[in-house]
């Protein structure tokens, strides 16, 4: 296997120190616009089987050409959700798989947004489904955290836990606090703004896919590991999107464990429409809001040494148990700040993203998962990727409810 992965921010980055324990692979290009910061990446983990290389991810014919020059077999990509089609697009001109932890962007319904989809997370690349299957490529799409071990939590009870699904509900939340900042969100804030902004996706297996107001159905969840109750609301994610396509759920939620001060932040940009991607002139230059918003707030990859605290992300399943009795579980997977700063040097949240493509790509070499077409994290066996999460010494666990 020749990895490359497509960004050296946070997310690449922590990738990268995770896969350099590993030996499933015999090369591995880290690239990105900078170049600088591919090779700060490199030099970090000291291995001859790592190069840097420079990369415009808004270009597909770029990322081909580089898969090319390196013979490279499987595509990472760990740039925002922006560059997701010209990577995806890259790497199955070249002829290599695809993985990614985050789907081509929606577009909100032009009429009704608050209540019928437009173009939702990831259809643009599941129209492309018939190209890969077609090349005998694999683009597994949404391995991240969230989308991913969720996916793979919602798999893993419908095969061994329920025999009858009611709600999967993805619930993800922390207690993370970054000294020295009034407000400095743990993953990237143009990321956080779309998906919090956009109109949530709901799924119901009677109605379909249908949307909500953003930010909606408060409700208080109590995350384990010490982090206590969260105030959590609708916003828009993959797992709403793959998990129906795969995993037989009356219905399916995603709640971000925001908090109240967060909200109230989000609630205000977007008032203000500092939220919007669209350019405006400001003197004799043009910038987007939410770039402005992006660039004065610090990067969450530099933070990991001022925060303090824990992040969880989780699948809550309810329905009847394997017996047909009434039962919900939560399966979850803690990382505590201090412990992934010490071990790896990242902070919580990245490396909690980053480590559950690695544990899939090491799978996908060892055949123990393969597949043709688009495809989500569902769709493959999860006992092996769990079993794999441990022997990278980051258990994961249930909590009945």
């Amino acid at each position: 296997m020749r990895v490359l992965v497509v960004g050296a921010g946070g997310v690449g980055s922590a990738a990268t120190g995770i896969a350099a324990r590993r030996d499933f692979y015999s090369r591995f290009v880290v690239a990105d616009y900078d170049l600088s910061r591919a090779e700060r990446t490199v030099e970090a983990v000291a291995d001859d089987r790592f190069v840097a290389a420079r990369v415009d991810a808004s270009s597909a014919e770029a990322v081909a050409a580089l898969c090319r020059a390196h013979d490279i077999t499987h595509v990472l990509n760990a740039v925002d959700p922006r560059f997701v089609l010209p990577v995806f697009e890259g790497a199955l001109a070249a002829g290599a798989d695809y993985l990614d932890m985050a789907m081509s962007l929606s577009r909100p319904h032009a009429s009704d947004p608050y209540r019928q989809t437009g173009v939702k997370l990831g259809d643009e690349q599941f129209e492309a489904a018939p190209a890969w299957e077609s090349a005998g490529r694999l683009a597994l799409v949404g391995i991240g955290v969230e989308p991913g071990l969720s996916d793979v939590f919602a798999r893993y009870a419908a095969d061994h836990l329920f025999s009858r699904i009611d709600e999967v509900g993805i619930r993800d939340g922390g207690n993370l606090v970054v000294e020295g900042y009034e407000f400095a969100p743990s993953f990237s804030v143009w990321t956080t703004i779309e998906e919090c902004l956009n109109p949530p996706v709901i799924f119901e297996k009677d109605r379909g896919w249908y949307t909500a107001e953003p930010l909606s159905e408060p409700e208080t969840f109590d995350f384990p590991g010490g982090i206590g109750p969260v105030e959590c609301v609708h916003v828009e994610h993959e797992e709403v999107l793959l998990i129906p396509r795969w995993v037989d759920a009356g219905r399916v939620t995603f709640k971000y464990g925001l908090g109240r001060e967060f909200i109230d932040v989000l609630r205000t940009l977007h008032k203000l429409g500092l939220d919007s991607t669209k350019p405006v002139r400001v003197g004799n230059a043009e910038v987007s809001p939410r770039d402005v918003v992006a660039a004065v707030l610090p990067d969450p990859a530099t933070l990991g040494d001022k925060m303090k605290g824990k992040t969880c992300a989780g699948t809550l399943v309810t329905g009847l148990g394997k017996d047909g009795t009434p039962r919900s579980v939560y399966l979850y997977h803690l990382v505590d700040n201090e412990w992934s700063m010490r071990e790896y040097g990242s902070q919580a949240v990245v490396w909690q993203t980053a480590v559950n493509p690695i544990v899939a790509l090491e799978l996908l070499a060892a055949g123990t998962w393969s597949g043709t077409g688009v495809l989500g994290p569902e769709a493959f066996d999860a006992v092996p990727f769990l079993d794999k999460l441990i022997e990278y010494g980051t258990p994961w666990e249930i909590r009945e409810q």
